[in-house]
């Protein structure tokens, strides 16, 4: 037993001493937000290897793989204890054939698997956290054949945030296999001034909740965010986000008890903010209202789009909020949101959004010079062209707590 410690060390110490003082994340696994599913929201501690396998078969069936949507992330409480040689292990009970066969099925089927640790001595659910292990953690994660980490921030008094997650970093770098790295402190460090070069993406805000707009706030002193809170914490930040980086105002929850317009609206603002888009709903019972928006190819494109740029909230008007996002290729989607409990009657008139993205891609609207054909990426209809004039151009009801969101092409 001596000897297999020793030998685990000594491989930990030469895979340091090979890493250059500071190694940069694997490139090229975050080139657009990443797309998948996560067991928090839904089952948060209660999850099982049989549920992860049928939630996988459920995302094949469905089509929600082929429509982008490949990672299958296990969060907390997969854990089990670390071996004598302190090896993290899966719980027995809840995983009894282990992690690597679960990859190995999710692979089959082309997905990918993710799973969680800590930067902490513990994780947020009382497991073994990674602090101390971030290079045996590493390499189990490679042996097994992980293709995500999502590294928390609970229990980590004392400890650094930059250095912290510039480790785990560091340890899946020199672990040989790719992952994806999704940072979780909740903003607390600003962490999109920093991170570019360390992980993929990067928490905003505090943990969401499945509500459209409002706190919930506990006793032990933290709040969760609905989903007008996460935008308004995520929306200023878009200067950081780009192409292998991207600002995290948390996973979804469409399907899980919010409205159909509120998860129409909250999936729409997910993709024009160009974030990640990893479900949180039940695959295998999900209702034909959370299947049409989770698959609406023509939203997910936007979030999608190889412009890489996160949507502009350009302004507020009527109790309306207007939100922008240039596409390659000089398209744009505009959305109309309707964060208020009351329908909207608004006149649109196109020469009010003649605008220059000044602070990311200095393209422009120039709907003063430029003709655009509109189409309504809800009803999935064209609805004929915007106009040079100065004057209203169609009149719109924007439902409580919804969107109407257009993509415009040349």
């Amino acid at each position: 037993m001596r000897q297999l410690r020793f030998v685990a060390v000594v491989g930990c110490m030469l895979a340091l001493m090979a890493m250059p003082a500071k190694a940069q994340k694997w490139e090229h696994l975050a080139d657009t937000p990443q797309m998948g599913w996560s067991t928090w929201n839904k089952f948060q501690g209660n999850i099982s290897e049989d549920i992860v396998k049928g939630i996988a078969d459920a995302m094949v069936e469905s089509g929600l793989r082929d429509a982008g949507y490949t990672y299958i992330n296990i969060d907390d409480c997969w854990h089990g204890q670390r071996d004598g040689n302190g090896f993290i292990q899966t719980d027995p009970v809840k995983f009894p054939n282990g992690m690597r066969s679960v990859a190995e099925y999710l692979h089959a089927k082309g997905l990918k698997l993710g799973i969680y640790s800590d930067a902490g001595t513990n994780t947020c659910g009382g497991m073994p956290g990674s602090l101390g292990h971030e290079y045996q953690d590493a390499i189990q994660y490679a042996r097994w054949g992980v293709d995500y980490l999502k590294y928390d921030w609970c229990n980590t008094t004392n400890i650094n945030p930059r250095g912290a997650y510039q480790l785990i970093s560091d340890a899946l770098r020199s672990a040989g296999r790719p992952i994806f790295l999704s940072m979780c402190e909740w903003g607390n460090s600003k962490p999109w001034k920093w991170a570019r070069e360390v992980g993929h993406s990067w928490r905003t805000t505090p943990d969401i909740w499945c509500n459209f707009d409002s706190l919930r706030v506990f006793e032990a002193g933290y709040s969760q965010f609905g989903v007008m809170q996460c935008i308004a914490f995520n929306d200023s930040l878009r200067q950081y986000a780009g192409k292998g980086h991207w600002n995290d105002p948390d996973m979804l929850e469409v399907g899980n008890g919010m409205t159909e317009n509120e998860d129409r609206a909250h999936f729409t603002m997910w993709c024009m903010m160009a974030s990640p888009l990893i479900l949180g709903n039940d695959l295998r019972a999900m209702s034909e209202a959370t299947r049409n928006i989770i698959m609406n190819k023509e939203m997910i494109a936007i979030d999608q789009d190889t412009l890489c740029v996160q949507g502009l909230h350009y302004c507020d008007r009527d109790g309306l909020q207007f939100w922008f996002k240039p596409l390659a290729g000089g398209d744009w989607a505009f959305t109309i949101l309707n964060p208020t409990r009351h329908d909207i009657d608004f006149a649109l008139n196109w020469q009010d959004f003649n605008l220059t993205d000044k602070a990311v891609s200095g393209l422009s609207t120039d709907f003063d010079t430029k003709v655009y054909k509109v189409y309504n990426l809800w009803t999935h209809k064209p609805e004929g062209k915007t106009t040079t004039k100065n004057k209203p151009d169609r009149k719109l009801t924007v439902k409580s707590r919804d969107v109407i969101s257009y993509r415009l092409s040349l």
